[in-house]
């Protein structure tokens, strides 16, 4: 909670003196087990909660953080997360859900509550969908209406032009591909709105992993684009968010 609205709540009478004492002297971070500390405060800094990384952590660990979570009544999602990772923890928190393709845990409060703005999540191929669901998941916890358009990528372009007319109406577009990435560099070239490109690391041998459609991504010649790491739908789906928000609400 910020100061403001704390101030605001004891002239209001919603908080007693006594709570918001132990508001002002929380240090803004809970000390979870052995090995993390939980940054509460990051939705009052930045606007967003935390979220975690699920891979390589230990099941100790990981159930102890999704535990500081719930416990708190806080909403949270776990990305990179396999489905024994979520086995886990669903046995232990049953409000968790899963998605296979997405990899991500959510334990999420606020998923009936009205979404602002509008992104769209356009994606190359059904290869791309594990990361288009990634965006598309995190954007919508997030706060941020969605639409997403799958396999509209530049081999048949005409699926693109077919619903260009659709993704202008967003206030940003996220592009995802893989192999050599045309898609972000022709979607800017058609439409007015800033776009986060996404490579990803479908392709065969000289894709390189998604060095390719990175380095493709980042040597764009049309202008408006920016790029995130390789695979990363939750940066690209955040920073969009951000923007979203900026143009929804204003500076608010």
């Amino acid at each position: 909670m910020d100061k403001k609205t704390l101030i605001k709540q004891i002239k209001e009478g919603l908080i007693s003196e006594e709570d918001a004492l132990k508001i002002l002297e929380d240090k803004g971070y809970a000390d979870v087990g052995e090995n993390a500390k939980i940054d509460f405060s990051r939705r009052d800094r930045r606007g967003f909660p935390e979220a975690i990384y699920c891979a390589s952590k230990d099941d100790k660990s990981l159930i102890e953080i999704f535990k500081a979570f719930y416990e708190r009544g806080e909403s949270v999602i776990g990305t990179r997360a396999s489905r024994r990772q979520y086995e886990i923890v669903k046995a232990v928190i049953d409000d968790v859900e899963y998605s296979d393709l997405a990899q991500i845990i959510s334990l999420d409060y606020s998923k009936e509550s009205e979404k602002i703005g509008e992104i769209a999540i356009v994606s190359a191929g059904t290869s791309d969908l594990p990361i288009s669901l990634e965006a598309e998941i995190t954007a919508r916890f997030l706060g941020a209406k969605v639409k997403a358009y799958r396999d509209v990528g530049v081999a048949g372009v005409h699926r693109l032009l077919d619903k260009t007319e659709e993704i202008k109406k967003a206030n940003v577009i996220i592009a995802i591909a893989g192999m050599e990435a045309a898609l972000a560099t022709v979607l800017a070239g058609l439409v007015d709105k800033p776009i986060i490109a996404v490579p990803t690391s479908v392709g065969y041998g000289a894709n390189l992993g998604g060095i390719t459609a990175l380095l493709s991504m980042i040597n764009s010649c049309a202008e408006g684009v920016s790029v995130v790491n390789i695979d990363n739908g939750y940066g690209a789906a955040y920073q969009a968010c951000q923007i979203n928000r900026l143009i929804a609400k204003g500076n608010k």
